[in-house]
């Protein structure tokens, strides 16, 4: 079910279209929403609209993941972090390869305050997010965002945490860590960046 195709309008232009196809062939905006940098310059206006197709479609096909995880990244860029949160978890139900849908729905956990004021069992299921995506395709900024939550949560409250966060700091720069995707991070959290970090 996680990759059946969905016929729907395009929440571009309304053209028809579906979700096997990545962008729409008649106004070339995207059609699905599978990567936070497509809604990051959205206009609002526009972001609404794709929120407004998205909904619609999940009407009739409330488990397909490809239609969760996009409407999840218009609910992240409003910084709606329990709606994107729920929409990300439906989709991870269906679709266990996408590195990217355990990622998002651990930043959502935060729902934009700092680890530092989250409780244990919320710090746990973030972990146990980023690992799953990690174990997907170990990437710079999963890395580097369990480098912030070991930071902000275990080192500031001096708890003990193993890796620590200078070490998974370090696997974050092996694995390619670039300056965009961290400044892109905090956007979405909605909290500054730690100096130290």
């Amino acid at each position: 079910m996680a990759h059946q195709v969905i016929d729907l309008k395009c929440p571009g232009c309304g053209a028809p279209s579906s979700t096997g196809e990545t962008t729409c062939r008649y106004c070339g905006r995207p059609v699905i929403i599978s990567t936070f940098n497509s809604v990051y310059v959205m206009p609002m206006p526009q972001l609404n609209q794709y929120a407004g197709a998205y909904r619609q479609a999940l009407v009739e096909n409330p488990e397909n993941a490809e239609l969760n995880r996009s409407i999840a990244m218009c609910y992240l860029k409003l910084r709606l972090y329990d709606k994107a949160g729920e929409a990300f978890a439906r989709a991870v139900e269906t679709d266990f390869d996408n590195s990217e849908t355990f990622f998002y729905a651990a930043v959502c956990l935060l729902r934009g305050q700092r680890p530092f004021m989250a409780v244990k069992p919320v710090i746990d299921k973030i972990e146990e997010y980023i690992n799953a995506a990690l174990m997907i395709e170990p990437k710079g900024i999963y890395y580097y965002f369990l480098t912030y939550v070991k930071y902000d949560y275990y080192f500031c409250k001096r708890l003990n945490t193993s890796p620590g966060y200078e070490e998974t700091m370090q696997y974050a720069l092996q694995a390619g860590l670039s300056g965009f995707d961290v400044e892109q991070l905090y956007a979405i959290l909605g909290t500054p960046k730690p100096a130290c970090l």
